[in-house]
């Protein structure tokens, strides 16, 4: 071999040592996860919200602790409110517990499976799951202890409350279970798949955004929720959604190249 061409040999070894080797498609990065830990948080959480519902004619005011009603609240209402209640309200319940959910999977194992991570959307899930519980645990002591009257109810004269009879869940307005349940879904998604570093996180998040908003203003159609009752509980369960990810579930460190042992090869050549 001439000495140009050894030269060249060389220098074409370095540049392949020295270059980078980065694979074009992005790498998922691991969550803070222990089942141990997060499993029985969410098993706890669930309990106690579905003790919260069992228990509900126990809890609730026995008369609503918070009666009157602001101008917007009255306003809104009006606007918002459909002639078919009834209607409203089971799509914002189809919306919210079914729909969601089963969006917020198929989304979350596209965005997976996009970048070679499908094995990490049991996790996903499962951060989301526990998101979610929490946001509805703190909702469930909320509404008991503001004993907000509702929209339908509030709007019935005395005559008509008499003869309809007082019931446990009419003076539990405030917030919004749906409302929070919606937004702690939709924004725990959005922002796990923000941490995981998926590159479809932003699908996740716009798809998942529409029907979050549309199950809150089903809520005030529905003549469920005031729109106050919405607004907090779409802000609660969207801080809920974004801070129990980030607080609790960071993404582990991703191990520095510059820190990773450095092997040198020994070349020999023949001159």
């Amino acid at each position: 071999m001439s000495l140009l061409g050894r030269r060249l040999a060389i220098a074409a070894l370095l540049a392949a040592a020295l270059a980078s080797p980065r694979t074009a498609r992005a790498q998922a990065r691991d969550v803070h996860w222990t089942p141990a830990i997060d499993v029985t948080v969410t098993g706890v959480g669930a309990a106690i919200w579905i003790g919260s519902q069992a228990l509900e004619a126990t809890l609730a005011p026995a008369a609503c602790r918070w009666c009157a009603v602001g101008s917007p609240d009255r306003e809104i209402r009006r606007a918002l409110v459909w002639d078919s209640r009834a209607t409203a309200d089971t799509i914002s319940n189809v919306v919210a517990f079914a729909l969601m959910p089963a969006a917020i999977v198929g989304l979350d194992a596209l965005a997976a499976s996009h970048d070679q991570a499908g094995s990490r959307v049991g996790v996903d899930m499962g951060i989301v799951a526990e998101t979610t519980v929490i946001a509805a645990d703190v909702n469930a002591v909320t509404k008991v202890l503001a004993g907000r009257e509702r929209p339908g109810v509030h709007a019935m004269t005395s005559e008509e409350k008499a003869r309809a009879g007082h019931h446990a869940d009419d003076d539990l307005s405030f917030f919004s279970g749906h409302a929070t349940e919606a937004f702690a879904l939709a924004t725990s998604a959005g922002t796990v798949a923000t941490l995981r570093g998926y590159r479809w996180a932003p699908v996740v998040w716009s798809a998942e955004a529409p029907l979050a908003f549309a199950t809150a203003y089903l809520r005030i159609a529905a003549d469920r929720h005031w729109f106050t009752d919405v607004a907090v509980g779409m802000i609660v369960g969207a801080g809920l959604g974004v801070a129990i990810p980030c607080v609790f579930h960071r993404p582990e460190p991703m191990a520095s190249p510059l820190a990773a042992p450095v092997r040198t090869a020994s070349l020999t050549f023949a001159w």
